[in-house]
């Protein structure tokens, strides 16, 4: 089994990421989609204060790792890709769950960058202001995004051009994927 797990901040590029791990054949979980279908289940509003409280609510209630362990129960297939750690804690019950055979890709992008993405993506949760913006960040950087963050096996930088961006994904794609192939013998 081949699992990477993808952390960055909101606006960051990790749906491009995504992407392109789709196109070499992953599926996707995505742990904000976890938290959303739970929400929705008990008949929570859609925006991002209150997706943001009922997840941090579920963190208190349950242990910092839940969205980790609700995110497992859905991995089924031997490439997958995880999106959307936000903690140490997250990513440490990823490392106990896949060992050896998990990525953790961090995708950087710069604040100015991120905002403008959020501006124009049009999903309801994403920020209307820079005070928004910053508030969920804040959040998001409450929860420990920056220590999963920094315990990244590899960094990729969205700081360029869209195209740019998806060049370096695929390399780095092709790079895990032979690394694999070569610790399973296959090389």
């Amino acid at each position: 089994m081949s699992v990477i797990l993808v952390v960055g901040m909101p606006g960051s590029g990790k749906e491009e990421f995504v992407s392109a791990a789709t196109s070499k054949g992953y599926s996707v979980i995505r742990m904000g989609d976890v938290v959303r279908d739970e929400a929705k289940r008990r008949g929570l509003p859609s925006d991002d204060k209150s997706i943001g409280g009922f997840a941090n609510e579920e963190r208190k209630a349950h242990g910092p790792a839940i969205w980790a362990e609700r995110t497992l129960a859905q991995v089924k297939n031997k490439l997958t890709l995880i999106d959307g750690t936000r903690s140490l804690d997250e990513v440490e019950r990823f490392r106990q769950a896949f060992g050896q055979s998990m990525l953790l890709v961090a995708v950087f992008a710069p604040e100015k960058a991120r905002f403008q993405r959020l501006s124009q993506r049009g999903r309801t949760d994403d920020p209307k202001s820079v005070e928004d913006f910053r508030a969920r960040d804040k959040r998001e950087l409450g929860w420990g995004i920056g220590s999963a963050f920094a315990s990244a096996d590899l960094v990729i930088v969205n700081d360029n051009t869209i195209e740019g961006f998806r060049e370096k994904a695929q390399k780095l794609l092709d790079r895990f994927e032979a690394e694999e192939k070569g610790q399973n013998g296959k090389a």
